[in-house]
């Protein structure tokens, strides 16, 4: 199995989000948009991003002089464009450059176990020291993001926070706190060597969307066995 490389968050802003995935979803240009055509994708994009979060950016990050990096990832019925459409719109605001040269692949699952169990993979050239922006589409327990963060500080570029098309604002907060963690630790700590060799990474480099996923689970043997179930 690959490995996605994963850090430790040290205190990472939380995600700015446009809109609610609900909005994106039911947009009469959504499904266009997933298959690949760049005309739906920038009148989704268009139709959701407020003018408020553009001067929520600029105020937080233009000091930073960022580049905004946005990943191509493969769907089913096509090429996904609007993540790239979204950066593009967003650099055409704040006069930020744009990366669209990562891929994703990976990542897809309906389920919480299938996220953790299908994680996404990212590649593509990385400058060392630039200051990236995360760019993607949605964000639900933060999986997707958290690698592409570690595939950029892998290579020794800087990630300075995130912004997504739509997602759920308890969702936002990608940073684990240490009581979470602790709890994590508590219920599910005898596992984490397991984890570490299955995935790569400790349990301090979940999100807290996916340790608080896992501290409802009752019992160990009961991620070990649903996650192994996946890969059958």
């Amino acid at each position: 199995m690959n490995h996605p490389p994963r850090f430790p968050w040290n205190h990472f802003p939380p995600v700015y989000l446009h809109t609610s995935e609900r909005f994106v979803r039911t947009h009469h240009a959504f499904v266009a948009a997933r298959a690949g055509d760049s005309r739906a994708s920038m009148k989704l994009v268009a139709d959701a991003i407020p003018v408020s979060m553009l001067e929520q950016l600029a105020k937080r990050f233009d000091a930073l002089a960022p580049v905004l990096v946005s990943p191509q990832v493969a769907e089913k019925s096509g090429l996904s464009t609007t993540p790239q459409v979204l950066a593009s719109v967003l650099s055409d605001f704040l006069q930020w450059p744009c990366e669209n040269r990562v891929i994703r692949s990976g990542g897809v699952g309906d389920t919480g176990y299938e996220r953790l169990q299908r994680q996404a993979i990212y590649d593509g050239p990385v400058v060392i020291g630039l200051n990236y922006l995360l760019v993607d589409e949605f964000i639900e327990h933060g999986g997707t993001l958290a690698n592409f963060r570690g595939h950029i500080l892998e290579q020794k570029g800087c990630v300075i926070g995130a912004t997504v098309l739509a997602g759920d604002d308890c969702n936002a907060e990608l940073a684990l706190t240490g009581t979470i963690l602790s709890e994590l630790r508590s219920r599910h700590g005898r596992i984490e060597y397991w984890w570490r060799q299955r995935f790569g990474f400790g349990f301090e480099c979940l999100t807290a969307s996916e340790a608080r996923y896992l501290c409802r689970v009752r019992s160990s043997e009961s991620i070990i066995a649903s996650l192994v179930a996946i890969e059958r």
